[in-house]
């Protein structure tokens, strides 16, 4: 049996057309995905998916008790090795809401704009080839 090198992505968004979206830019990345439709669902799944996950791509605002800035506070604290990518079109970042490492992007946004994001912020050891062939995202730990 063969093992897949492809890198998840946790993509996290209470609309469930926008989480649809966010799948599918992440998939032409070339990640496979999780998807959660709020914070507290992604907490719940990430126990038992983190080790596989390269990604959170998250909104900031959500039902339940965890938006998307404490969501990913919650992950750079418990799996350092995953990187983050907050977005939100109502909302702007402000000191101390996101982790250090985190990066944003604002909505909306295109599948253009979330490579472009991607392929500037994610470090090299984690580029990989998309669909196209282009180097994006990867997974190296």
């Amino acid at each position: 049996m063969t093992t897949s090198t492809v890198p998840y992505a946790l993509a996290v968004d209470d609309n469930p057309i926008i989480l649809m979206d966010i799948a599918g830019i992440l998939e032409d990345a070339g990640f496979r995905t999780h998807e959660a439709d709020h914070g507290d669902a992604a907490i719940a799944m990430l126990p038992d998916h983190a080790d596989s996950i390269i990604l959170l791509f998250s909104d900031v605002e959500m039902p339940g008790g965890t938006n998307g800035f404490a969501l990913a506070r919650h992950v750079a604290e418990r799996w350092p090795h995953i990187e983050i990518v907050i977005a939100s079109g109502r909302i702007k970042p402000q000191p101390g809401d996101m982790p250090e490492k985190a990066t944003f992007i604002g909505k909306p946004f295109t599948k253009a704009m979330v490579h472009s994001h991607l392929r500037k912020t994610l470090p090299d050891r984690k580029k990989t080839r998309t669909a196209e062939g282009r180097r994006l995202a990867y997974m190296v730990r």
